[in-house]
């Protein structure tokens, strides 16, 4: 859904589940690092508004947009957490490349999906611009920072649900 009609960065809190077990590993792109940070500390926050203990959100970073995928896979296996979540940030460009890297990590990132056992939460911005960039890491339209974390709490209540 377009960002225009729906922002989680406004959710209502008391609809968001517990998340004080929760143990959410963040993989970052340095690439566009002005926008990722923004992505990152919005993630962060929202983790903690919702309870999640400071010692349970382990963030690591990689060098570009199109290693978040591997980065994640790696996070599943080696990580130790329940989630993890993507952040990263993709500007077009006058060359292909944009196109690449965008379906490379969508792919990627619905493929682990359908073959680990931890949703992978993308966080990844594409956009034309790096105006469009700014206005979704804190800017008029939010933080996607915040909205992945929003979906990450809601897998792992899903999760928990569906285990008990």
């Amino acid at each position: 859904m377009a960002t225009a009609y729906h922002n989680l960065s406004s959710c209502d809190i008391n609809n968001i589940p517990d998340a004080s077990k929760m143990r959410v590993g963040i993989v970052v792109s340095e690439w566009n690092r002005s926008i990722t940070e923004k992505l990152l500390e919005g993630a962060c926050n929202t983790l903690g508004k919702h309870n999640v203990p400071t010692e349970n959100i382990i963030v690591y970073h990689v060098p570009g947009s199109f290693e978040l995928t591997f980065g994640a896979q790696q996070m599943t296996k080696y990580g130790d957490v329940n989630i993890v979540i993507i952040l990263g940030c993709v500007v077009r460009g006058d060359t292909p490349h944009f196109d690449y890297v965008c379906e490379g990590v969508t792919e990627g990132i619905t493929m682990l999906n359908a073959t680990q056992d931890i949703p992978v939460i993308f966080g990844l911005l594409t956009t034309d611009n790096m105006q469009q960039a700014d206005d979704r890491a804190g800017g008029i339209l939010g933080n996607k920072g915040d909205e992945s974390a929003i979906t990450a709490i809601k897998m792992f209540d899903f999760i928990c649900r569906l285990k008990k």
